[in-house]
């Protein structure tokens, strides 16, 4: 599998701004269009990337998954976390797939603009929208405010 210059210079720079930027690159997924890799930060933050040939951005991404039975539940807070993630510049797309709800938070950034601090603050409001979303869908603290 090759990939071209321009896919081989991306993908390096990316990894080389993720180090510098303090998180360890994990894993590396190829193809001949995509890369794709995780990459974690020493709180424990575990997210994703990915790269495709045919896109002029780099995608930041977070996924959450959940059993079909808590369909009304994360219903009922979906509107809250849409603002949550318009307020962090965030996006957030909700899939099916088999019996799982599966639903991604992701970022981009475009590789025109992309240097240290634009990938910096892209990744600070990232893990904050996606904090301020676990915190709304987080099941213990919802159990817990029913039993008081």
């Amino acid at each position: 599998m090759k990939f071209s210059k321009l896919m081989k210079e991306r993908i390096r720079r990316v990894q080389i701004l993720f180090r510098e930027l303090g998180f360890e690159v994990v894993g590396g997924e190829r193809n001949e269009e995509t890369f794709s890799a995780a990459y974690e930060n020493g709180n424990g933050f575990l997210g994703g990337f990915f790269i495709d040939a045919e896109n002029k951005f780099l995608e930041v991404a977070f996924t959450f998954s959940f059993s079909s039975e808590l369909e009304s539940y994360l219903g009922s807070r979906l509107e809250e976390m849409l603002g949550i993630c318009y307020e962090f510049g965030c996006y957030l797309n909700v899939q099916s797939p088999n019996s799982e709800i599966e639903f991604s938070v992701y970022s981009k950034i475009y590789y025109a603009g992309l240097n240290y601090y634009s990938l910096k603050e892209t990744l600070r409001d990232f893990e904050a929208c996606v904090e301020s979303i676990k915190e709304v869908i987080d099941l213990q603290n919802e159990s817990a405010a029913e039993n008081t």
